[in-house]
């Protein structure tokens, strides 16, 4: 019979945090920019230079673990990793070894087998390092440091995670937890969430995990679901021919859908870890972490209660809704304005679903107010447009944030409400077409749908459809 294996997943997240400048000087942060411009003797590593420490970073990692039910450590430091690389200006990195910022926490996930507690063993906050760029042409390797000293904090977890749905659940609950903090974008395309994946395998029933790889290179949801499943299968193979698994860093091949050893795994000691010698330990005050409690934002999983409860949304419209924070910030301000949850909601998940997915965007991208789609709702209600005019509407702000009332003003869309023109309408509609008048009368009801149909057109889909509804049945 041959044996079960149980799959043991530890993560490295790394988090980019959103201040507008570096960790340890007054370089921006934006990610882009021409290779080498956001930098200075600090950031580059130069001889004499002196890091200054961020007090925006401290807070972003405090406001992480607050929100992942971190202990924080008011007395904290900062450590050198001594490492040579080209991307390591000063061949060291300023990180937390001793006494990180955050220690012992947890986020609750969803499984199919029902909730279940992720560990945290630690968040620690660090500098980032360059980026390297292979050049094929020049057969060369050429450094950008524009990402040198933007400030990280990584998330270290405990070995909880059994597989890639477990993964997957956690990593997106760090996210949103993340955005709804405004600590970061955490855009994993751009870089600004990065997730290692500590894995190994054992017999199932078994005590001692297995030997562990650490897998890098994985920048999209899907990828870590492969690389996870493509190396548990590797590891499985190796134990089943009897040989033993190393403990190394791997990297991922997306395209090909295989890892390949990087480096065999160092230990801390490899780094030479010593205290920083040019930062002084951060002391936190009762002050300071009462403050930043205080500012802590409502999280998702409050606002999905409270959405039910004092909206009566759905659970479907709640989940989606809350699942973006910008989504959630549009559904709550234009809900202040029309006092109309339910069909705020509705052309949230509806329309805008549609155009996002028309123009390939995320919800980050949402630029149009909450105020003008507040207006259409009320225009809609008031019966001042119909609703295929208040779809035409809408997709114009949310492309051009337009005003809807100038536009529907400037653009003659008002419903015809006016009994006399509408009745002048219908009565052509039914001269010009006698056969549906005479299917109508046939008993064929879907007769009438055309005749709306052919007077909306007439009108040039301003009329209100009630109205030619009832005077088609008084007319017939």
């Amino acid at each position: 019979m041959s044996k079960q294996y149980e799959t043991v997943i530890g993560l490295e997240v790394h988090v980019e945090l959103a201040t507008k400048t570096k960790i340890f000087c007054s370089c921006s942060t934006e990610f882009g920019g021409a290779p080498n411009t956001h930098t200075c003797p600090v950031c580059t590593g130069m001889p004499g230079s002196l890091p200054v420490l961020n007090k925006q970073a401290v807070e972003y990692a405090a406001a992480v673990g607050l929100a992942t039910n971190c202990k924080i450590n008011q007395r904290c430091k900062f450590d050198r990793k001594n490492y040579f690389y080209p991307d390591n200006p000063q061949n060291y990195q300023i990180s937390q070894l001793y006494q990180p910022i955050c220690r012992d926490g947890y986020v609750e996930i969803d499984t199919s087998a029902g909730p279940k507690k992720i560990g945290i063993h630690e968040i620690h906050m660090e500098e980032d390092a360059g980026k390297l760029i292979h050049d094929e042409w020049e057969d060369c390797s050429l450094v950008d440091f524009n990402r040198s000293g933007v400030p990280l904090i990584e998330i270290v977890s405990e070995p909880d995670m059994r597989n890639a749905d477990e993964v997957i659940a956690y990593l997106d609950k760090l996210r949103l937890i993340i955005q709804y903090l405004g600590a970061s974008d955490c855009k994993l395309q751009e870089g600004s969430m990065r997730a290692d994946v500590n894995l190994s395998v054992r017999e199932t029933g078994a005590e001692k995990f297995g030997t562990r790889t650490e897998m890098k290179n994985l920048n999209s949801f899907k990828a870590i679901a492969r690389a996870i499943e493509g190396e548990r299968e590797r590891q499985i193979e190796l134990l089943e021919m009897g040989r033993q698994v190393i403990q190394e860093t791997r990297r991922w091949d997306d395209n090909k859908e295989a890892s390949y050893t990087m480096r065999s795994k160092e230990d801390a000691q490899d780094y030479r870890y010593f205290p920083e010698p040019d930062l002084t330990p951060i002391i936190i005050s009762d002050e300071w972490l009462a403050a930043i409690k205080a500012r802590q934002p409502e999280l998702r999983t409050q606002k999905l209660i409270r959405y039910k409860k004092d909206f009566d949304l759905p659970d479907y419209d709640a989940e989606i809704i809350t699942s973006a924070k910008r989504m959630a910030d549009i559904f709550e301000e234009a809900t202040a304005v029309c006092g109309r949850p339910k069909k705020v909601s509705n052309w949230l998940m509806v329309e805008t679903m549609r155009l996002m997915k028309e123009y390939g965007m995320e919800a980050d991208d949402l630029r149009f107010s909450p105020e003008n789609l507040a207006k259409l709702i009320q225009l809609t209600e008031a019966g001042t447009i119909n609703s295929s005019v208040a779809k035409e509407v809408f997709e114009k702000i949310f492309l051009e944030d337009i005003d809807p009332l100038q536009y529907v003003e400037k653009h003659g869309l008002k419903t015809v409400n006016d009994e006399g023109a509408l009745r002048e309408a219908v009565e052509q509609v039914l001269a010009d077409n006698p056969q549906s008048v005479e299917d109508y009368h046939n008993g064929k009801e879907k007769a009438i749908g055309f005749l709306v149909g052919q007077t909306m057109k007439a009108m040039k889909g301003k009329a209100d459809p009630g109205m030619v509804n009832q005077i088609l049945k008084e007319l017939l």
